[in-house]
């Protein structure tokens, strides 16, 4: 997520608005995103739908290699959006928070800025607000400087806000006492740019070499005690990143946060009911699955018919109620166009799928969901090579 970003822009736009697109796109790659924002946030550029006209990718790191392994050319929310797609609602909603320390809710819906500017998170904030979602879940770099930027703008919020961010991966070879100078470092470094004297979570990334993240959680528990972090948690750990830090740690793990999407089993190929076994709960992203959204997900006709009986909701829609109401929580990206936040795509997106918890689906709906098995994933996709079928390093 820390990587060079680059973007390119797909428009779909009426005649009357094609000449305004083509001036946009002879501009400057950080023009064109300001003008584009801009066109966006006046909502006129917006069709009877209330879908927005000028759809806007991010290509990075991990998209660029799912583009090359699968398809050139992925759906975007509105392809799949039904003719009466809502506009973005009026009022919040009420999300539900689990216990998961003295003192400590944790809001079960969370805003993904993964891969965003500063700009996007910034924004995506905004209308996350909006809908009632005070659950951030953001990386250091860019996105941590973007929710710098909002606390600083409106300081009366923070303590309506959950924080949740990451504690960056070591570098392979690097000692355990090196690995937790950096972690420690790290919050300090984070605490200070963010203008906070504590975040709400601290989440661990993994490493192939259990003594490195044996000496990071120490590091972990240490912020806990210090009241620097409020609760902590992991990031992506197989079973045998999990047992590797339970034998030295003091603190169990709030969650385990990992990709969970329909076609996995709703025990997550066993990961979700061995970490609960230990009292450490499952935190989901990549609902339409990742490094990208897939088609597979997009187009999946159980998603699709679902939906549809439910008052024409979204694939996206279903895909996340399915996760939710298996007991997980979720950390949502506004659109399938993942690491954006543009305009009216990313505020309709937003709105979209904070109103799944305002209806379930029935009992064989869910049975049906929890028996797919394609499309299948690795929960800990982004893990490291300790763990099996590792994307990272």
């Amino acid at each position: 997520h820390e990587c060079t970003q680059q973007t390119m822009f797909l428009y779909k736009a009426p005649a009357f608005l094609a000449l305004l697109h083509v001036a946009i796109g002879f501009q400057a790659p950080l023009q064109r995103r300001s003008a584009a924002s801009a066109l966006h946030l006046t909502g006129n550029d917006v069709n009877d739908n209330g879908a927005p006209t000028l759809k806007h990718m991010h290509i990075n790191r991990r998209s660029a290699i799912a583009i090359a392994g699968s398809a050139l050319f992925l759906p975007t929310a509105s392809f799949l959006e039904p003719a009466n797609a809502a506009k973005p609602s009026t009022a919040s909603v009420s999300i539900p928070t689990w216990l998961i320390s003295e003192g400590v809710e944790f809001p079960i819906l969370a805003l993904n800025t993964a891969g965003m500017s500063a700009d996007e998170t910034y924004q995506s904030i905004v209308y996350s607000r909006l809908e009632g979602i005070t659950h951030i879940d953001f990386h250091p770099g860019d996105e941590r400087d973007g929710v710098a930027r909002y606390l600083s703008d409106h300081k009366n919020e923070r303590d309506s806000l959950f924080l949740n961010t990451k504690i960056r991966k070591a570098e392979p070879g690097t000692s355990p006492s090196d690995a937790a100078i950096l972690a420690r470092n790290q919050i300090q470094e984070d605490l200070q740019i963010l203008g906070v004297d504590h975040v709400d979570m601290l989440m661990l990334r993994d490493s192939p070499d259990p003594k490195v993240i044996q000496a990071q959680w120490e590091v972990m528990e240490e912020a806990l005690a210090k009241g620097q972090t409020r609760s902590i948690g992991v990031v992506n750990y197989c079973q045998l990143a999990l047992t590797a830090l339970l034998q030295t740690a003091k603190v169990t793990p709030a969650v385990n946060y990992i990709m969970v999407h329909v076609g996995m089993g709703k025990d997550v190929h066993g990961l979700r009911s061995f970490g609960e076994s230990r009292g450490i709960r499952t935190f989901s992203y990549g609902q339409l699955g990742e490094p990208a959204a897939t088609k597979e997900i997009l187009q999946n006709k159980a998603l699709r018919r679902i939906g549809l009986v439910h008052g024409e909701k979204t694939t996206e829609q279903v895909a996340l109620r399915w996760v939710l109401q298996n007991g997980m929580a979720a950390s949502i990206r506004p659109s399938s166009n993942y690491g954006t936040c543009v305009g009216i795509e990313c505020r309709i997106g937003i709105s979209r799928q904070t109103r799944v918890l305002s209806w379930s689906l029935s009992e064989e709906e869910m049975e049906e969901l929890d028996a797919l098995m394609s499309p299948d994933g690795n929960p800990t996709l982004f893990s490291s090579a300790g763990c099996p079928g590792a994307f990272g390093m």
